[in-house]
């Protein structure tokens, strides 16, 4: 068996195993929350994360930690056409410095007490870089202002080392997986799934992204619709938008969600880069999106819409545009806070404070 077709059986395997969530555990977190002493409904989403997580855990009760953010970092050819101010080698740069905890992600994974596993998925580097994993595919994509971004053999690799890194730490024993990324001009390639997907032009769903200055806007629209002209992604076909107009980091994530999902865990997205690869992994399987947990809504024009379209709210609306995997571990925080007083909240049977009517009705 060669490495596509091996890739491809990963895939089909994985997706397989996806089956819905509990819809028996969800009603008995249900009525759980109906019977802890408060207002049913007063504690908002905290009630929502903890009845979606009995959902996806199978169980009453769970464990929420260890929790752990897997980040790939990759380049892309598209930064041939001037898109953005900021240099490439910014990527190699600073990309270690998320396995060294001095980053935004770093700092915040400490402060959580989570972890994080940084991986070169397609870094422009022949450098070996400290503490970062080497899954790279190759040294960035194509420009596919020019041409396909990559072949189809590489977007299934991708996909599938996403797959693989997720299976590999469930094993580890993590109970939650973060999604983050790092690449120059990784909005690019995202906004133009979001196009194709959607069915909307380039300018609806393109914003500035990290690096681009105002005065650039329009030539980043226009390279990405030049893009989709000049490629014509099937909307209807994930493997062939990814292939086409993607990024290799784009691709690991879809690739990770797909392998939460399999495994029964949740996979909290973080921004706009990780939308793109949750809405390719919602049309390789539906049933994926039951694991998925929205952090905070992107500061990107694109981010309502992508959210609109995978069925899913965002916790947070922060103004957030960095990426990193910033904004999942924030959410971690809401996931521990919802658990604790799942677990253990008084309820009216305990409570000395008399039920005046105010719980549901089972």
């Amino acid at each position: 068996m060669n490495i596509k077709d091996s890739n491809r059986q990963l895939l089909e395997k994985t997706i397989e195993k996806i089956i819905p969530v509990s819809q028996e555990y969800i009603s008995i977190a249900q009525d759980r929350q109906n019977n802890l002493a408060k207002p049913p409904g007063s504690l908002g989403k905290l009630e929502d994360i903890s009845i979606r997580l009995a959902g996806i855990y199978r169980s009453q009760f769970f464990e929420t930690n260890p929790k752990i953010v897997i980040a790939y970092g990759a380049d892309h050819g598209i930064y041939e056409e001037g898109i953005s101010m900021q240099p490439q080698a910014v990527t190699a740069l600073h990309f270690p410095n998320y396995a060294k905890g001095t980053c935004s992600i770093g700092l915040l994974s400490k402060l959580q007490g989570s972890d994080v596993l940084a991986v070169d998925i397609g870094i422009n580097t022949d450098e070996s870089l400290e503490g970062v994993l080497d899954r790279k595919i190759r040294k960035a994509t194509s420009n596919f202002a020019k041409g396909p971004a990559m072949t189809h053999e590489e977007a299934l690799q991708s996909i599938a080392a996403g797959i693989e890194l997720a299976d590999e730490y469930v094993k580890k024993g993590y109970r939650v997986i973060g999604l983050g990324e790092m690449g120059i001009c990784n909005t690019s390639p995202s906004s133009a799934i979001v196009s194709v997907i959607s069915q909307r032009d380039p300018a609806e769903v393109t914003g500035l992204g990290a690096g681009t200055p105002p005065e650039g806007l329009q030539h980043k629209v226009d390279t990405i619709r030049k893009g989709i002209e000049i490629n014509n992604p099937d909307r209807n076909d994930p493997l062939d938008i990814l292939a086409k107009v993607g990024g290799f980091e784009i691709g690991a994530i879809t690739g990770t969600i797909l392998g939460c999902a399999a495994n029964s865990i949740p996979v909290v997205l973080d921004g706009f880069i990780s939308y793109a690869g949750a809405l390719l992994a919602k049309q390789l399987c539906p049933l994926s999106v039951q694991y998925m947990m929205a952090s905070h809504k992107s500061a990107e024009p694109a981010s309502e819409l992508s959210l609109e379209m995978l069925g899913l709210s965002a916790a947070l609306d922060m103004g957030m545009r960095l990426g990193e995997g910033s904004g999942a571990v924030l959410f971690f925080n809401l996931i521990e806070a919802a658990n604790q007083i799942y677990k253990n909240m008084m309820t009216f049977d305990s409570s000395p404070v008399p039920d005046t009517g105010i719980r549901k009705e089972k």
